[in-house]
């Protein structure tokens, strides 16, 4: 069912690859990153203002931090990044010694610990990528192996599952998760789209337990049952490369879509002139706040 929803362009972007919306609760501010233009950003609904942040690389994903600032992932691993000075912090690269990989999409869980995954820059090898977990003591590990385009990752409401993505499998599965070791297992497809529509990316939960995927070249954002992998509802977005969505705004009812226009022709983009602009909906549902990391 495609959801009769107004979609409103928010910040005309024009990003190369935006992707990583996520809404801090407590700044009021939606933060998103432009993977490919090296850049983290900060929408402010009330202003319009978006401010962008060089990084000087590759920049995967964002997460509030607990202690202040936020978590990035970056082409040469964890970072964290001080919001008024601008001072970046590398933490730790577990792929140091893999310099053709950067990280991709992630989140912080339930107990306050950023996950994250890689892929190779050129996305022309299968499984060379990895998902990581960052613990709250800056301890890093491994978690989940030959991953290829590492993307969306959630955690089920009552916090014993976690779902995840990884692209060219066009599909979300899911695994039991330990809360207490974050130990994952049981992998399992929960939604499956092999015939499309476009390839998942990033992916979000509402408070419903209802997952909502974002679909590259798939022009749309769509909402999923994981209990029996039915489709719920379809928001149709003027990008095709729609590439992840979240929850904000002072109600958590607003759905943020990000996209890109990397790797599209000057036909293509005459069609979709707004391609890596910043969308929004309001779907009828509500959102969950954001895990912050703990460390």
């Amino acid at each position: 069912m495609t959801i009769n929803t107004e979609i409103v362009l928010v910040h005309d972007g024009r990003a190369l690859l935006g992707e990583g919306p996520i809404w801090d609760v407590r700044q009021g501010v939606l933060y998103w990153v432009d993977i490919l233009g090296h850049a983290l950003h900060l929408f402010d609904p009330v202003t319009g203002q978006d401010r962008a942040i060089n990084v000087g690389q590759p920049v995967g994903t964002v997460a509030p931090r607990t202690a202040g600032g936020v978590m990035l992932a970056l082409r040469d691993g964890f970072a964290s990044l001080d919001l008024e000075t601008e001072e970046l912090r590398l933490i730790c690269d577990p792929e140091a010694h893999l310099p053709d990989n950067r990280f991709n999409d992630g989140k912080c869980d339930p107990a306050g610990r950023f996950w994250a995954g890689t892929m190779r820059l050129a996305e022309d090898r299968t499984g060379a990528g990895s998902l990581y977990c960052l613990d709250r003591d800056l301890t890093v590990r491994k978690m989940w192996s030959k991953v290829t385009v590492s993307n969306g990752i959630a955690w089920s409401l009552d916090a014993t599952t976690m779902y995840y993505i990884d692209t060219p499998t066009c599909a979300v599965v899911a695994f039991d998760y330990d809360l207490a070791t974050a130990a994952i297992a049981n992998p399992r497809p929960v939604i499956s789209t092999p015939d499309g529509p476009g390839r998942p990316d990033g992916m979000t939960i509402d408070a419903e337990g209802m997952l909502w995927v974002a679909y590259w070249d798939g022009w749309s954002v769509v909402r999923w049952d994981p209990r029996d992998g039915r489709e719920l509802a379809r928001i149709a977005v003027p990008a095709a490369r729609t590439t992840a969505c979240w929850f904000g705004g002072p109600d958590l009812g607003d759905l943020y879509i990000t996209s890109a226009r990397a790797g599209l022709s000057e036909t293509a983009l005459a069609g979709q002139p707004h391609a890596g602009a910043l969308f929004r909906a309001r779907p009828g549902v509500r959102g969950l706040p954001a895990f912050e990391f703990g460390g």
